[in-house]
């Protein structure tokens, strides 16, 4: 990126990243706080599977992480987080980004 302005290729990342529901939902859900995968699965009603296919396209943006830790009784439990961003769409800015497409 150069001064805050993301390239046309991050730009189409990001936007396709967010450009669902559910994953909408998990950003929010995880904005209060990081959460593993099965918790973040019941408190979003969804099967892990389908969770899990949501936090890879998240985690390729960037805009989660992924941590695995394990538990006191030996459980494997990979948490995940939200990586602070911010995005300010403007033309100019799609403008900008436009001119350096490869995709």
């Amino acid at each position: 990126m150069d001064e805050g302005i993301p390239t046309g290729d991050d730009l189409v990342a990001l936007l396709a990243a967010l450009a669902s529901p559910h994953r909408l939902r998990v950003v929010a859900a995880l904005a209060g706080g990081r959460n593993y995968v099965s918790q973040l699965a019941r408190d979003l009603g969804i099967s892990r599977a389908l969770l899990q296919v949501h936090l890879k396209k998240l985690e390729a943006s960037g805009l989660v992480t992924s941590t695995l830790e394990v538990s006191e009784d030996g459980k494997a439990l990979n948490y995940y987080e939200v990586v602070p961003f911010a995005v300010h769409l403007t033309p100019a800015v799609v403008e900008r980004a436009s001119a350096t497409l490869t995709l």
